[in-house]
């Protein structure tokens, strides 16, 4: 059976962002942990190893694999900071278009510094998100 390899943890998130090699990519880690604290209104909890989450979701799809995942979160990672949002929402591109310099994946938004973003744009994708994960999962 397979065993979700992201799971909230009790480590330290803060002990976590003090480990950040780069003291700029430390410095926007604790600016990202200040916004999405304050958009979500959720307390930090670590995810595995090194992912930084909002609130949570118990998510189940149609070939039965199932689990829990934070609603929104970041990671600095060392080559780039990476925002993780809900997919499948049509609303994200367009706020993606206004974020400012990014790439994106399927799950992940990559930015390398809060500074080529447009926070209010980072906010709009952090409460568009939750709300999109709320209605599409309403129990959880």
């Amino acid at each position: 059976m397979y065993e979700q390899k992201t799971k909230e943890t009790d480590s330290s998130v803060i002990e976590f962002i003090e480990n950040v090699d780069n003291p700029k990519k430390r410095e926007d880690a604790y600016r990202l942990l200040d916004i999405f604290t304050e958009t979500t209104g959720y307390e930090a909890k670590m995810w595995g190893p090194s992912i930084i989450g909002f609130g949570s979701y118990h998510y189940k799809y149609a070939t039965g694999h199932e689990g829990d995942a934070p609603l929104v979160g970041f990671s600095p990672r060392k080559a780039k900071i990476s925002l993780y949002f809900a997919t499948g929402d049509t609303e994200r591109e367009a706020l993606l278009n206004d974020l400012g310099k990014h790439t994106a994946g399927k799950a992940c938004v990559y930015i390398n510094k809060v500074a080529d973003i447009n926070v209010d744009v980072l906010k709009a994708l952090i409460t568009q998100s939750v709300q999109f994960l709320r209605e599409a999962y309403p129990n959880s």
